[in-house]
């Protein structure tokens, strides 16, 4: 091909999967630990007890 339009590439088909209960509840249980996760690096970046001190002279 020299010159002209390139045609866009075709997204893939996204395959419909059936979710039952155990993966719906291990799917809850990961973004419940994903949001505890944060919820603690965001109150450790706020400056906790270890709230970047550095040495003491």
């Amino acid at each position: 091909m020299s010159g002209g339009k390139l045609k866009p590439l075709k997204a893939a088909k996204k395959v419909n999967k059936e979710v039952d209960d155990d993966d719906k509840a291990f799917q809850d249980k990961l973004k419940k630990e994903q949001a505890e996760l944060k919820a603690a690096a965001a109150k450790a970046a706020k400056g906790g007890p270890m709230g970047g001190g550095g040495i003491k002279k």
